[in-house]
């Protein structure tokens, strides 16, 4: 069983930047992880990849934040962070922290990030 836990969403406004932190209960290098990745899931639209990184630590964007949005690791403590540069409205979501496990996908709770214009 995996455990994520999901910190430092908030308001902010346009042009603005947030940094969103996971913790996972497991170790994240372990040959049993695939890759950890965040998510985002905007009213009214299908939850989406925004970023990922694998266990070798290569990494991938979607490519609205490509040059905006970076996503890194702390592999001590078990932690992936997002780094959100130059937000817009447009990002405003709920982000969602992902692990493949074992082959297997688990998910954090979800914290809200909103872009004022």
């Amino acid at each position: 069983q995996v455990q994520l836990v999901e910190s430092g969403g908030g308001l902010v406004q346009s042009g603005g930047s947030l940094r969103l932190s996971c913790v996972a209960s497991v170790n994240i290098l372990s040959i049993n992880s695939n890759s950890m990745a965040w998510y985002r899931e905007a009213p009214g639209k299908q939850r989406e990849m925004v970023a990922s990184i694998s266990r070798g630590g290569s990494t991938f964007y979607a490519d609205p934040v490509k040059g905006r949005f970076t996503i890194s690791r702390a592999t001590a403590e078990n932690t992936v962070y997002l780094q959100m540069n130059s937000l817009n409205p447009e990002d405003t979501a709920v982000y969602y922290c992902n692990a493949v496990w074992v082959s297997r996908p688990y998910w954090g709770q979800g914290t809200q990030v909103t872009v004022s214009s």
